[in-house]
């Protein structure tokens, strides 16, 4: 056998050792430096923010052409540029007059009605008061409406003076439309330079979804199962089932005490479990399973009429979307939390993912209702339905626009077709029927 002579290690010389010692912190000083150097460059930064903030596009584009122009004019020798670049520096110096004072405004901006549904007419105010012992002179002021911004012209405003502006808010589609902030602007005309204040919060305006009234026939789905007697057994009920043996952990409130005495073993209740009414609505937002914008929106209004009139007769219901649980304690805080539905892709790969997840927390509900659009496969609905138990009674609402409306009933699922809101009605009375 071949013995392996083992490697010793030779020894580190004093030399080496303050060598690999020297490089060590020389490392970590460099890394020390770069680290304070990165500080020293935020530090900078944030100082001068509110320098190169006031200056606009067009004004850090006059910079760039005059700092060219003076490089052309240095390389070249051209007299031509240094004139245009010397033009261009003035224009950027004049533009810092217009940039400076200060403003005592108070400033409101009030919507009339904070609410309003999809199609109707909504109101903004803003008023603009001088707070200050100073005339004001005039200033522009900017107030974002949704995606557009609105320009006013506030004259100038003597100690005391208000001046109030309108302006019409668009509420053609469902939507949660911010009204804010208000800015006044001081600046040259030619954009160069500009500088904001924030005077106001922004302000929410709820634009509803179209609903449709169903009176109390819709919710005679959940109610008709109040109280309903199920197969399942269980120790705390109302609906007395059979006796059986004591086992050790029953509550000895369900020992039946007569039955005991007379068998001579302890005896307890059993019950029949009663279905309490629980309605939970499975709306899909996502937008594979819509053909268009407005079939979409059809799908939120179905879903907020449901659940609207099952919360106005007192039932329990939740909703539920690919990315929300909506508010359902009040018909208002639902059609507020409706407004915030929007189109979703490839959260979830099938639907039945999507509701797997969404319900697993919720309590077991009476009836499921699933609302989709016309590009959603019946399959689909039948594997959501398999989720929930035999005893739960499923709807399944496709949104088909402009279609005729119609009624189907496959493998216990109930599959209600909807070409427009108001065959909703008339759709529900049959199956309550």
């Amino acid at each position: 056998m071949t013995r392996v002579a083992e490697k010793v290690p030779r020894p580190v010389s004093p030399a080496e050792h303050a060598v690999v010692s020297l490089r060590r912190a020389l490392g970590d000083s460099r890394r020390t430096v770069f680290r304070l150097l990165g500080q020293l460059a935020r530090r900078a930064w944030q100082a001068a923010k509110p320098v190169t903030d006031v200056v606009g596009p067009v004004g850090w584009l006059t910079l760039a052409a005059s700092v060219a122009a003076f490089l052309i004019s240095g390389l070249s020798g051209w007299a031509e540029f240094t004139y245009l670049a010397t033009t261009l520096l003035a224009a950027l110096l004049v533009a810092v007059v217009f940039i400076f004072g200060r403003a005592t405004y108070a400033v409101d901006v009030a919507l009339n009605p904070h609410r309003v549904v999809a199609g109707e007419r909504a109101l903004g105010q803003m008023t603009v008061a001088n707070s200050g012992e100073k005339s004001l002179l005039p200033v522009r002021m900017e107030l974002s409406v949704g995606t557009g911004v609105a320009e006013f012209v506030i004259p100038g405003l003597a100690p005391a003076v208000r001046h109030e502006e309108l302006f019409a808010v668009p509420t053609h589609h469902r939507a949660v439309i911010v009204a804010g902030p208000a800015v006044s602007v001081r600046g040259d005309q030619l954009g160069l330079l500009r500088r904001t204040v924030r005077w106001t919060d922004p302000v929410e305006l709820f634009v509803h979804p179209v609903t449709t009234r169903l009176q109390s026939s819709a919710a005679g789905l959940v109610r008709d199962l109040e109280g309903e007697i199920t197969r399942k057994i269980t120790n705390n009920d109302i609906s007395f089932h059979a006796l059986r043996a004591y086992v050790p952990g029953d509550a000895l409130r369900n020992v039946h005490w007569r039955t005991s005495a007379r068998t001579g073993q302890l005896m307890v209740r059993q019950f029949e479990e009663t279905r309490r009414s629980q309605l939970t609505i499975v709306h899909t937002s996502e937008t594979a399973h819509y053909a268009s914008d407005e079939e979409f929106e059809l799908g939120v209004s179905a879903t907020a009429s449901l659940a609207l009139q099952v919360i106005r007769d007192g039932t329990r219901v939740s909703v539920v979307t690919e990315d929300r649980l909506l508010t359902t304690k009040t018909a208002v805080a639902l059609l507020d939390d409706s407004c915030r539905i929007a189109p979703v892709t490839d959260l979830y790969p099938t639907l039945r993912d999507f509701a797997r997840d969404a319900t697993r927390r919720l309590p077991v509900p009476s009836v499921v209702m699933i609302v989709a659009g016309s590009l959603l496969e019946l399959r689909e609905f039948r594997a959501v339905q398999t989720l929930f138990g035999p005893e739960t009674k499923t709807l399944a609402f496709r949104m088909e626009l402009g279609s005729t409306p119609r009624l189907t009933s496959v493998s216990g699922l109930t599959v209600i077709t909807l070409g427009q809101l108001t065959d909703l009605p008339a759709l529900l009375r049959r199956v309550n029927g």
